[in-house]
């Protein structure tokens, strides 16, 4: 393994599960996905997830039809137990052993999110898909993101999005946007980048560690990144 991170956690937003539909799964986008991550773990590469909700609900936006926000937040957590159990199908399916683990408890389909019993599963080669947040309203699964993150000792926190890095404007809406390579955690929060949210940003400053935002839908870059060391997306640092 020629990359300089053996342990690491990937963070899927539930928009890419659900592929050109852009609501629901949409299964050979999932396999895609998949394929790529279970190459990584077979070449040695320590992966944990956390995985969104938003191909089926997004909390912000039903507050705003006039949902009640702590139940609009656990329909999204939700959410994202069916996107982890979706995962670790298509991962079984490739030969990689996983786990699910939840903060909302759910025995009958996964474990409970226990540290030590996760890091343990990570040492023995299976991916770990931490589900339902961080089991609370009002957090993000980017936050959670940066408390699983922090809680398994993980050397960087990879952000999985469907362009190339952070810019300094949306590149959608301006074609003169600028790709950022490498920001650090205060100019992250000065610029108010959209990447994350301030929490999010803050816990991994906090704990040192390492951000990497990159296209996950362009072939081949987790594998580049994770396996070859690569420099793929834009990297926030200490």
């Amino acid at each position: 393994m020629a990359g300089s991170y053996k342990r690491v956690l990937l963070k899927l937003s539930g928009e890419i599960l659900a592929g050109k539909e852009r609501f629901g799964l949409e299964y050979p986008a999932i396999m895609e996905i998949c394929s790529e991550i279970a190459s990584v773990a077979k070449d040695g590469v320590q992966i944990a997830m956390v995985v969104g909700g938003g191909n089926f609900i997004r909390g912000a936006q039903a507050v705003s039809q006039g949902m009640e926000r702590v139940q609009a937040d656990n329909m999204g957590m939700l959410a994202t137990v069916i996107n982890a159990l979706a995962l670790q199908d298509s991962l079984e399916r490739l030969g990689v052993p996983t786990r699910v683990q939840t903060a909302i408890e759910s025995r009958s389909i996964a474990e409970p999110f226990i540290r030590r019993r996760a890091m343990r599963h990570l040492e023995k080669g299976r991916i770990v898909i931490f589900a339902a947040g961080v089991g609370s309203p009002y957090f993000s699964t980017d936050t959670a993101a940066a408390l699983r993150a922090s809680e398994i000792n993980a050397d960087c926190l990879l952000k999985a999005t469907k362009v190339n890095g952070i810019y300094d404007m949306d590149p959608k809406q301006f074609p003169e946007a600028k790709r950022l390579p490498e920001v650090s955690y205060m100019d992250a929060l000065r610029l108010q980048l959209k990447v994350m949210d301030a929490a999010a940003f803050s816990l991994c400053m906090e704990n040192r560690t390492p951000i990497v935002v990159f296209n996950m839908l362009e072939q081949g870059n987790l594998f580049k990144l994770l396996v070859l060391g690569e420099k793929i997306g834009s990297t926030v640092y200490q």
